[in-house]
C-alpha cells in the first residue's frame, strides 16, 4: 500500500508506546511528523537517520502534543541543531512556558522532556511536504488542539488519533467534564467531506478509507455517548496499559501506588466511579487487563503482554 503514498513520503509503523513516524525526504527539505514516546527516543533517532540516509532533518511537525507523539522532540532537536519544530497553535503558550500540567504530562503520569517550537500548524493553511501542498485542518475531539493533514491529489490523510481503522483515540476532554463527543462527530464529518483514499493513522497500519471505516468510528462514538461509563473505563485501562508498556513489569502494589497518585485516574474515578473506593477500583481495572490478555500477573508481578 506504500506504493499509493505521495512522492518522497515514507511511513514507519511503530508499536505502542510511540505514534507512527512519517518522513518526507526532499526535494527541498526533509520533514518528520511525530516523534514517539521519550523511552523510544534512541530508536526514533535511528529510524530518522536510516530513512534519511544520513541527511539532515530540517523540520519536525506534531499533529498534537500527547506524549506518545512528541516525546522524542527534545532528542531530535539535540541531534539536529537548527531543526524547525511546528506544533498546533492551541498549546503554544503552554509549551513556551512549559506547563507540564496543562500539557497533560503530569496528570497522565507520563513523561515528555521539554522542547521548543519555531512555528505553528495553522488550520486553514498549507505546508509543502515532499513536493506537494498539504492542507492543515483542525481535528478536535481526542485532543482539543489536534490537526490532521490532507493532500488532495493523492487524497492521502494523516489522521493522527482522530481516525483509526477501528475507531479513534480516547476523548480526553470528556474525562475532565468538557463536552467533546460532539467535536469528535464534527471531526468525523470533516474527514468524510475530504473523502480520503488512504489514511495514515497515529497508530496502526495504513488503511484504505471506506464507508465501513467511518461507520465503525461513528458506531464507537454512539456507544460512548450512550454509555459514558464505558468510555471512562476504556480510558482508565488505556492509561494503565500505557504505563505498563513503559515499565514492562512491576510489582502489583507498586503499580497501584503509582495509579492512586495519578491525577487523570483520580479524576476519572471521582467523576464516574466515586461510589467505589479508589484503590480497589484501580485493582479491578488492572485485573481487567489481565482478563483481556494484555497483561499477566505472576507472583504479585504485573507483566506487559
Amino acid at each position: 500500500m506504500s506504493d499509493a503514498l505521495p512522492p518522497h513520503m515514507q511511513v514507519l509503523e511503530r508499536g505502542w508506546l510511540s505514534a507512527n513516524l512519517i518522513i518526507f525526504k526532499g526535494p527541498t527539505r526533509n520533514v518528520a511528523i511525530d516523534s514517539g514516546y521519550v523511552s523510544h527516543s534512541a530508536l526514533t533517532l535511528e529510524l530518522v537517520r536510516s530513512a534519511l540516509d544520513g541527511e539532515v532533518l530540517h523540520r519536525l511537525l506534531n499533529t498534537h502534543l500527547h506524549s506518545d507523539h512528541c516525546g522524542g522532540n527534545a532528542a531530535l532537536q539535540l541531534a539536529y541543531p537548527g531543526l524547525e519544530t511546528f506544533i498546533p497553535p492551541g498549546h503554544a503558550e503552554q509549551v513556551a512556558q512549559w506547563d507540564a500540567v496543562a500539557l497533560t504530562y503530569l496528570p497522565t503520569g507520563q513523561t515528555c522532556p521539554r522542547f521548543s517550537f519555531d512555528g505553528l500548524l495553522q488550520p486553514g493553511s498549507e505546508m509543502v511536504l515532499g513536493d506537494r501542498a498539504w492542507q492543515i485542518h483542525a481535528a478536535p475531539g481526542h485532543d482539543p488542539h489536534s490537526v490532521v493533514l490532507f493532500e488532495p491529489l493523492s487524497r492521502c490523510l494523516v489522521s493522527a488519533d482522530a481516525l483509526w481503522e477501528q475507531g479513534f483515540g480516547v476523548v480526553f476532554p470528556e474525562l475532565e467534564g468538557e463536552e467533546a463527543f460532539s467535536t469528535v462527530a464534527a471531526t468525523l464529518d470533516l474527514i468524510e467531506s475530504l473523502q480520503p483514499a488512504l489514511v495514515i493513522p497515529g497508530h496502526g497500519r495504513i488503511f484504505e478509507y471506506s464507508a465501513e471505516v467511518m461507520d465503525r468510528a461513528r458506531g464507537r462514538l454512539e456507544a460512548f455517548i450512550g454509555d459514558p461509563l464505558k468510555h471512562a473505563r476504556h480510558a482508565a485501562k488505556v492509561l494503565l496499559k500505557f504505563k505498563l508498556l513503559e515499565m514492562q513489569r512491576q510489582n502489583l502494589d507498586e503499580f497501584l501506588d503509582w495509579a492512586v497518585k495519578t491525577p487523570h485516574l483520580r479524576t476519572i474515578h471521582q467523576r464516574f466511579f466515586a461510589s467505589s473506593n479508589l484503590r480497589p477500583w484501580l485493582h479491578v481495572m488492572t485485573m481487567d487487563l489481565v482478563k483481556s490478555n494484555v497483561a499477566t500477573l505472576r507472583d504479585s508481578e504485573l507483566f506487559n503482554v
